[in-house]
């Protein structure tokens, strides 16, 4: 008889080619602690203590008694990709025809989408590393390759136009991005990512620009990818900056010319986007909504001044300062004698010393993961005192 444990039939090669998330087994971890009576601060998981304001709230409850909740458009609601369309305008000084916009079951999906409609068989497809670790998957669940490149300090660890120009070749399709990424918190600066987008068209391929992020930037007014070519995919999502995680709602920008090949797609592969979450995010836009969401923007640049140089106070380097999402990439090796250098060891040794959930750096690739952490600090300010204040116990700073 075989064991519970094993598949009836063959996987396919790809879940194997499939690492599962580190910063979820810590998660667990922290779960059994709490359930033995530990008191345990979370800023592993990037997930915004925020949750959607009651405008939304409102128009999602409006939209269940109002009893509109069947299938919508694969390509989503008119209203809201005319709302996203304004919000572009308004925001990032760009326009962007509705018609172009792709509403999708959160930005997953719109990658998903986005791979299974540019990516054959073998094509090389050039990203960072670090990086967000779904987005090469991503790559792999369409039968490409993600080439990933090692990106340090110097470049803000993102991809740079000298990087496109050495390893492109004959195998090469196109490059995914990300700013803000995660798991850094930095942007690719404007003038790079405008020398990368024309780089990449050159040599006819495509530039993916993971924008999820963007509306949680600290230093400087954003500039969207979209700005340097209709060319450009741009993906983006409810989830962050407008904290509907749950709720699953992305979107795509796309070239005039493949909107149809994405909607074939959208239609066979997910029907549509949640019809409730999309009648509530038309709420996300309204002038009322939009001021909760920039006070929630300034708290969580608030935090990121305070943890940023706490993080230095106990030890830890912050090489590059994160001007946008709700990251902090450190650099350990500072502190890392406490786990024999190694990361993953020391977030282990935070967890069940000090009670802190930290992300060790091999989620997030293979470019030195032994010498960096995440932390999110998308959680509330007196929870990262608290855990600094645990922390310095910990590291002997007190």
């Amino acid at each position: 008889m075989n064991s519970v444990t094993e598949p009836l039939v063959r996987l396919a090669a790809r879940v194997d080619a499939i690492q599962p998330f580190y910063v979820m087994e810590l998660a667990k971890e922290a779960a059994l602690l709490e359930r033995e009576g530990r008191d345990i601060i979370h800023m592993g998981i990037g997930e915004p203590d925020f949750t959607a304001p009651e405008p939304v709230i409102e128009a999602a409850a409006s939209a269940l008694r109002r009893g509109v909740t069947q299938y919508t458009n694969a390509l989503g609601l008119h209203a809201l990709r005319e709302a996203i369309s304004a919000h572009y305008a308004e925001f990032y000084g760009v326009s962007v025809d509705p018609a172009r916009i792709v509403v999708t079951a959160g930005a997953s999906a719109a990658l998903l989408l986005a791979c299974a409609a540019l990516v054959d068989r073998d094509d090389e497809v050039l990203m960072p590393d670090p990086c967000y670790p779904c987005n090469r998957h991503f790559v792999i669940a369409a039968e490409g390759k993600p080439v990933m490149v090692p990106s340090g300090p110097a470049e803000r660890f993102q991809l740079t136009v000298a990087d496109v120009e050495r390893l492109w070749n004959e195998h090469t399709r196109g490059v995914l991005l990300a700013s803000p990424s995660n798991p850094t918190g930095t942007s690719i600066e404007p003038a790079e990512l405008e020398r990368i987008v024309k780089a990449v068209r050159a040599r006819g391929g495509f530039t993916i620009v993971d924008e999820i992020y963007q509306g949680l930037s600290y230093d400087a007014k954003p500039v969207s990818a979209l700005s340097f070519g209709d060319d450009v995919i741009t993906v983006n999502s409810f989830s962050k900056y407008f904290n509907m995680t749950g709720w699953r709602l992305g979107w795509l920008v796309v070239p005039p010319g493949m909107v149809g090949a994405f909607e074939k797609l959208a239609q066979n592969l997910f029907i549509c986007a949640s019809a409730l979450a999309q009648h509530a995010a038309l709420a996300c836009f309204e002038p009322d909504t939009i001021a909760i969401y920039e006070a929630r923007r300034l708290e969580f640049k608030r935090r990121r001044d305070f943890i940023a140089p706490a993080l230095e106070s106990l030890g830890f380097s912050v090489p590059v300062m994160p001007d946008g999402a709700f990251y902090v990439y450190a650099d350990c090796r500072t502190v890392a004698h406490w786990a024999a250098g190694d990361s993953a060891a020391l977030t282990k040794a935070m967890l069940h010393d000090a009670g802190v959930v930290l992300v060790p750096g091999m989620d997030f690739g293979t470019h030195a993961p032994k010498d960096y952490i995440r932390l999110s600090y998308a959680t509330a300010l007196p929870k990262l005192e608290e855990a600094v204040e645990r922390l310095a116990k910990l590291f002997g700073r007190h």
